[in-house]
């Protein structure tokens, strides 16, 4: 049984290191603002679930598994939150997000 704990802990905070990764990579090449913010926060959000609930696995059921669960809840509440609240401090300093339509067959005519 320890083994699977293992096994499934470490797969979850591989996944959610990965997808930290991803997203700072996707953050980094974005065209402006507003999607930066974008993909920093959706895979800031997974990425810390994921790496949250294997550090819960190997824990085990103990004191510390309980911190991390209100640590966690604590990010799925706060980390949207901020994100709306830099979107919408952006959008009242003038930053406008880009209107480009990209060129289709469909818009080409």
């Amino acid at each position: 049984m320890d083994l699977a704990l293992d096994i499934g802990s470490w797969i979850l905070l591989t996944l959610g290191g990965v997808s930290v990764l991803i997203g700072g990579i996707g953050a980094l090449r974005m065209p402006d603002l507003y999607s930066r913010m974008h993909a920093a926060s959706v895979t800031d959000s997974m990425g810390a679930i994921l790496i949250i609930l294997g550090v819960m696995l190997q824990a085990g059921l103990s004191l510390a598994t309980i911190k991390l669960a209100a640590i966690l809840l604590f990010l799925l509440f706060t980390s949207p939150t901020a994100s709306n609240a830099l979107a919408s401090a952006a959008l009242l300093a003038g930053n406008k997000p880009r209107a480009e339509v990209p060129d289709t067959p469909e818009t080409s005519q």
